[in-house]
């Protein structure tokens, strides 16, 4: 099966009437940031939710804007230093700008804390995994007391650099909560022709997307087309092989969907236009031995 749509709001212009159209479309689900839209993300997004209780939303904790970052300093949670950064992990932070998330949105299914792998700087493992710890066990006091669903970690290259493994995420969650039983539920990480290893991965039976597979954990793809810069590189045989009689953007989007262990991928698509055609060229989704081929391809070509 091919992982379901939803809206990524990273890179998009009107936040708004994309999420309007994407949730009268196909989408259930949409995930921002707060440094989204150069920060107004969550303010254009509030009117649609409310519109659409039903809709899951996932927003993160741990980049901010220049103003976001003087309304920290101003709250006491950040000092300038800190703010100057543009990123921080600090408990106090990721507690006040879930709280701030939570007033705008008015509800959150996850919060991901948004690139851990930033914060290493060249600081080792040990003291990023400790900084990601009490990053979980804030968000633990929000799960607990049934305000946010859930939380999780939405990484660029965390993984692959190995930063982090998912064993590593999961035993952090454990330790933040002093057992078994914590709300880490989502891993957020790019899927594409580009981004390729979680699909090479998920067909070997291996990865992080297939460990998470029986843990509750619902994985998300980013960046399927890689920014948009994906279809200028698709040549017309590689489109052909992925399947005939598609565009180059729905055959890089079909192969990202149709990623071994992947439950959600995220698009970046502002018109209703846009979510038909990819809606469309999702219903099938690519066998394995395609999806095999397509990745013999790529690693020869």
């Amino acid at each position: 099966m091919t992982a379901v749509l939803a809206l990524g709001t990273y890179r998009v212009r009107a936040v708004e009437q994309a999420a309007r159209t994407a949730l009268a479309s196909v989408a259930a689900w949409v995930d921002t940031a707060p440094n989204y839209a150069h920060g107004l993300a969550h303010r254009e997004l509030a009117p649609v939710l409310a519109q659409h209780s039903d809709a899951g939303v996932s927003t993160k904790t741990g980049f901010h804007t220049a103003e976001q970052g003087r309304a920290a300093v101003a709250a006491g949670v950040l000092s300038r230093a800190q703010a100057a950064v543009g990123h921080c992990l600090a408990p106090a932070f990721v507690r006040w700008q879930t709280e701030q998330s939570l007033s705008m949105l008015g509800r959150a299914s996850l919060v991901f804390v948004h690139n851990p792998e930033h914060a290493v700087r060249g600081r080792d493992r040990a003291q990023l995994h400790g900084e990601l710890r009490e990053a979980f066990a804030v968000l633990e006091d929000f799960a607990q007391a049934g305000r946010i669903g859930g939380y999780g970690v939405a990484t660029w290259s965390g993984l692959e650099s190995g930063a982090f493994t998912v064993p590593e995420l999961l035993r952090l969650a454990g330790q933040a909560t002093g057992s078994d039983s914590h709300h880490f539920t989502g891993l957020q990480l790019p899927v594409s022709l580009v981004m390729a290893d979680p699909i090479t991965q998920g067909l070997k039976g291996d990865g992080p997307l297939v460990e998470t597979r029986h843990l509750g954990v619902t994985t998300f793809g980013s960046a399927p087309l890689h920014g948009g810069e994906l279809p200028e590189l698709m040549t017309p045989e590689l489109v052909e092989l992925i399947r005939p009689g598609l565009t180059a953007p729905a055959a890089a989007l079909l192969v990202a969907a149709s990623c071994p262990a992947l439950d959600v991928v995220l698009l970046s698509a502002s018109s209703a236009q846009h979510w038909d055609d990819a809606a469309q060229a999702l219903a099938e989704p690519l066998d394995v031995d395609r999806l095999g081929k397509v990745m013999d391809a790529l690693a020869t070509g």
